[in-house]
């Protein structure tokens, strides 16, 4: 399979993602509605908001650090999902996890993780890996694959899609709140194609002003 098309021919679109984030929730429910209105499909992978921040947590707001604390669990338990039951499950669960911690408000605790393997049909014993670094070395290569792609000074999630040349782009974002639908949705694609065209462009952004919808 080439990074141009997936092997039903459709356009990929890599996304990567911290099970933690809101944000990165928000633009996963984007790229679901793109997938029923666009060519496209999506490839996903994690990252870590606790890898990301390790090496600078005297840096980070107390409360933060608090976050961070609970980050490594749900990603490692996704991870290991992964390597023992493939790619096809890490989608799905990654719905599961999120829709537990954000829009039904359980965060991310040991019984959300739970809950979201038992609703996609995977193996409790699972939650085990919360706390094991059995597979951390495969989750920091899923997380350099997309900061390498991106750069150091961002978060998550991080989306690559096709540039002006056929090779992947990847931005930080889009940082957008409710999920757009329909043709809202679209638009949204098309733009972001449109500025992945251009060489050279590397930011739009402004000052957030709404905390995420979650619906």
């Amino acid at each position: 399979m080439s990074e141009n098309s997936t092997a039903n021919g459709r356009t990929p679109v890599d996304f990567w993602f911290d099970p933690l984030c809101p944000w990165a929730w928000m633009t996963s429910r984007w790229m679901l509605e793109v997938e029923k209105v666009r060519d496209v499909e999506v490839r996903w992978h994690v990252m870590s908001l606790a890898v990301l921040n390790e090496n600078k947590l005297d840096e980070v707001p107390e409360r933060y650090r608090e976050l961070l604390a609970k980050a490594w669990g749900p990603v490692r338990v996704v991870v290991a999902a992964q390597q023992k039951h493939g790619d096809e499950v890490v989608g799905p669960l990654y719905t599961a996890l999120g829709t537990r911690f954000h829009n039904k408000g359980e965060g991310p605790t040991p019984e959300a993780v739970a809950a979201a393997l038992a609703d996609v049909g995977l193996p409790a014993e699972l939650a085990e890996y919360a706390d094991s670094d059995a597979y951390d070395t495969e989750l920091r290569a899923s997380h350099k694959e997309g900061i390498d792609k991106v750069g150091q000074e961002v978060g998550t999630p991080v989306i690559a899609v096709p540039g002006a040349d056929g090779e992947q782009i990847a931005f930080f974002g889009p940082v957008v709140t409710p999920a757009p639908k329909g043709e809202d949705a679209a638009k949204l694609w098309d733009g972001t194609l449109l500025v992945a065209s251009i060489p050279g462009f590397y930011e739009i952004k402004r000052t957030r002003t709404q905390d995420p919808v979650f619906d």
